[in-house]
């Protein structure tokens, strides 16, 4: 999810365990500007933009972006996971159909995979809504 860049150096700030007065001593201004950009009332000089991110352990383009740092396997586990949770209703509802053609498949354990394709359906939509 989006934040604000000042939501974002504030959250920042607070993970790496920094005060305002901290920062604002590593970028060479004045606490009241940190306080400024937290609340959204002005922002840093973008010249200071680099420097502000390396402190607060981010990218420029995340900085910017106003999105905290997700490592690339962090990446790559949420989009499988994705995949799966839509791939699972499809192969439920393919093998219920096949089997139930087949006459391999009573009506309860039809039910039971039908409903797992739902809740899997179910907790994608639910995720993708963050």
């Amino acid at each position: 999810m989006k934040k604000s860049l000042g939501v974002l150096i504030t959250e920042l700030r607070k993970e790496k365990g920094m005060t305002q007065a901290q920062l604002a001593e590593q970028m060479g201004v004045t606490d009241k500007a940190v306080s400024k950009w937290e609340r959204d009332l002005s922002c840093p000089d973008i010249s200071s933009v680099p420097k502000l991110a390396e402190i607060l352990g981010v990218t420029v383009d995340q900085l910017m972006q106003g999105e905290k740092s997700s490592s690339p396997i962090n990446k790559k586990v949420q989009e499988i996971t994705a995949l799966i949770l839509r791939a699972v209703p499809l192969a439920m509802g393919v093998a219920v159909t096949v089997l139930m053609i087949l006459n391999q498949l009573d009506a309860r354990s039809g039910m039971i995979m039908l409903g797992i394709g739902l809740a899997s359906i179910s907790v994608y939509l639910l995720q993708d809504q963050k």
